[in-house]
């Protein structure tokens, strides 16, 4: 009698190893499909987030300015306004005012003390004592205004009146 000889079943195939870009196109199919799924989680996580965009109908300013700060006496309270002013009216350097409203200094000064010339006259007396401490060959007011390029000088001298004024406490 012939006995049955068991033949060994085929191991089962080991996987093919594969090469580098087959492993590349295998972990980036991986990788899309976990960004497609981050993607859809952010889009329903933040669904009920309502998002409001300003319109902005009149253009920005290109130089932010802050409002001064009302002062504790009365020849810095003007001297801020008088800087306002030049600010908001413009800066003119060879003349009291142009034909587009600018004004110099001293009309910035005396238009904003109406009716109270001697306020305006130690305002600039201050005014140009501080130009003076900063550039001592001036000789006057309108003189140094002429020589400057641009107002920020001029701003910058009606801060250091004010402080003086503050300090002084007049």
């Amino acid at each position: 009698m012939t006995t049955p000889t068991l033949t060994p079943a085929s191991s089962p195939t080991a996987a093919p190893e594969l090469d580098l870009e087959a492993r590349l196109a295998i972990t980036l199919a991986e990788m899309d499909g976990r960004c497609r799924t981050a993607v859809l989680a952010v889009d329903v996580n933040s669904a009920h987030i309502a998002v409001d965009v300003p319109e902005f109908t009149a253009p920005l300013p290109l130089t932010p300015t802050l409002a001064p700060a009302p002062a504790a006496t009365p020849i810095a309270d003007l001297l801020g306004r008088a800087r306002q002013r030049i600010i908001t009216d413009g800066w003119c350097r060879d003349a009291i005012f142009d034909d587009q409203g600018a004004v110099c200094p001293i009309r910035a000064i005396r238009l904003e003390a109406p009716g109270n010339r001697r306020l305006a006259d130690d305002a600039c007396v201050l005014l140009l004592e501080s130009i003076l401490q900063a550039f001592p060959q001036a000789e006057t007011i309108p003189s140094w205004n002429a020589g400057q390029s641009s107002a920020l000088p001029v701003l910058l001298q009606f801060d250091r009146a004010a402080e003086l004024a503050h300090a002084r406490g007049i």
